[in-house]
């Protein structure tokens, strides 16, 4: 069984209370839009394994590690990461041909700030968008999502949700 931390869109900043509802975490999976390499190394400071795709504020030359695609098993589960992907039904077309191809159990995008959790008839797949764990952006919520893999299966998925008036930070 492994605990993963799943977030995306920081844009540079980690609040202190992600940082806390991340603790714990076996593995953090990230679906870009770090804003900065600080991100990553905070983040590797909770969890001894940091995963995670570059996304449209990084660019592709962010870091050596982050792919633009990222396709790996966890606990038997096939997992697929990017940042700007879509979501059942309106996938982009990139994504629609690496679903087809790969099959896997799992797929994670970022890029939209919206929280999405939908399991996807046609292609079986759980799509998991964890929203914007940052503070840059048109979103009302701060969120991440913290979950289980286990034997193929996403257990005791739990949201973090935050509203970004009631945040106490001096910018």
């Amino acid at each position: 069984m492994t605990k993963i931390g799943l977030l995306s869109d920081t844009h540079s900043v980690l609040l202190p209370e992600i940082i806390d509802f991340l603790q714990a975490s076996n593995q953090i999976w990230h679906a870009g839009d770090w804003g900065s390499l600080n991100v990553l190394n905070q983040l590797k400071l909770i969890s001894p394994i940091v995963r995670g795709v570059y996304g449209n504020i990084d660019g592709c030359n962010f870091h050596p590690e982050m792919p633009e695609n990222l396709l790996f098993d966890c606990e038997n589960t096939k997992v697929l990461i990017t940042h700007i992907g879509g979501y059942p039904g309106k996938y982009e077309s990139k994504i629609r041909k690496l679903l087809a191809l790969h099959h896997p159990q799992l797929f994670i995008a970022g890029h939209s700030h919206i929280l999405k959790v939908i399991f996807d008839q046609k292609y079986q797949v759980l799509h998991l968008n964890p929203g914007a764990a940052g503070i840059s952006g048109f979103h009302n919520h701060i969120t991440a999502m913290r979950f289980f893999v286990h034997d193929n299966r996403i257990e005791q998925l739990e949201v973090f949700d935050l509203e970004r008036n009631k945040i106490k930070r001096v910018e």
